[in-house]
């Protein structure tokens, strides 16, 4: 959706080359927001990202325990046993291949 004008009319291209210029000659800093690298070899990605995902499958196991027994035939109980289900120690097991002598 685009902008609303600031004034009666859109800018020409003209005005708002003014502005940006009149803006720069005032000398106010820009600020650029820019994030930072992932520095991490690639392995090491892989072992933090299987990480987060045991730790994740271990919150869900704790939910699907601490469900009270009115909800245990529910869609969220089913889908807790789904997660709780999945055999994540063969992503564990793996170890992936180190690259050309970067990692």
């Amino acid at each position: 959706m685009p902008r609303k004008p600031l004034g009666d009319r859109p800018m020409t291209n003209a005005e708002r080359q003014a502005r940006y210029r009149a803006a720069r000659a005032v000398a106010r800093p820009v600020i650029h927001y820019r994030r930072l690298a992932d520095r991490r070899s690639r392995a090491r990605r892989w072992h933090d990202a299987v990480a987060v995902l045991l730790a994740l499958q271990a919150e869900y196991r704790a939910w699907l325990e601490a469900l009270p027994d009115s909800l245990q035939d529910g869609a969220t109980a089913e889908a807790l046993q789904a997660i709780d289900q999945l055999d994540l120690d063969e992503l564990e097991a793996i170890e992936p291949p180190r690259g050309f002598g970067r990692d």
